[in-house]
């Protein structure tokens, strides 16, 4: 998985991000590599994707009143309870057949910016991080790798983080063979986000009881795609095949 941190930091360290970047072809399971590779190319410039979101209305309700998504996604009972087909619903079998928690990705997340991050910034960053599972859930690319990669892709064109760009840009070279269907879906992946309503500033709290389709056709990401999952040992969380 991978997400938006939206963390500044005083300068960029592409080495550091290539190391990790290395650590995480060899072994696609160690999810706080994903973090560590976008903690080192993060800089001042990533403040637009902050700045572009407390210029909505939504982002700025959501500033106002700070609700804690993953507080609402970690209640796992209330998701289940709620109508079948809709996004709480769905997003709450989700988890509970890939036996992840909502909270799962904040152990990972544990690098730290070397600048002072305001609070708001910090709460942003958050939440960014905590919809990631929504997000598969909402455009249907499972977490096998394959799934992983597209929804990468997908991040990608709707927030321009380096970071993710540069794994996104790994895992398309290195898919092939039996695989090089992966390179299709990414590039799909892609285009989805470019056309989808910009994801991050959704108040998603106010969607979990919407019908999947509806939440679906009111974000444009289109309908959820058909492809040969890949998944390794351990059902990881990031797609560097």
């Amino acid at each position: 998985m991978a997400t938006s941190r939206n963390t500044p930091s005083s300068r960029i360290r592409p080495l550091v991000a290539l190391r990790a970047l290395g650590d995480l072809i060899r072994d696609p399971d160690d999810t706080a590599k994903v973090f560590k590779v976008i903690e080192a190319l993060s800089n001042r410039s990533d403040d637009r994707l902050f700045r572009r979101f407390r210029a909505t209305e939504s982002g700025a309700r959501l500033l106002r009143d700070r609700p804690v998504l993953l507080e609402v996604l970690s209640d796992r009972d209330r998701l289940l309870a709620m109508e079948p087909g809709t996004l709480g619903r769905t997003y709450g079998e989700f988890m509970s057949r890939e036996a992840i928690s909502a909270d799962g990705l904040v152990s990972a997340d544990r690098f730290t910016s070397d600048v002072e991050i305001p609070e708001d910034r910090r709460w942003f960053g958050e939440r960014l991080r905590d919809m990631h599972d929504l997000w598969h859930v909402v455009t249907g690319y499972q977490r096998d790798l394959v799934g992983e990669a597209a929804l990468l892709a997908f991040t990608y064109a709707q927030t321009r983080t380096k970071g993710i760009g540069l794994i996104v840009a790994a895992a398309y070279w290195r898919a092939g063979g039996e695989v090089s269907y992966a390179r299709d879906l990414m590039r799909e992946g892609y285009r989805r986000g470019k056309n989808a309503e910009w994801l991050p500033a959704q108040e998603w709290e106010a969607m979990l009881e919407m019908p999947l389709e509806a939440v679906r056709e009111q974000l444009r990401v289109g309908p959820p795609p058909s492809y040969a999952q890949v998944r390794s040992e351990g059902a990881p969380a990031l797609a560097a095949m």
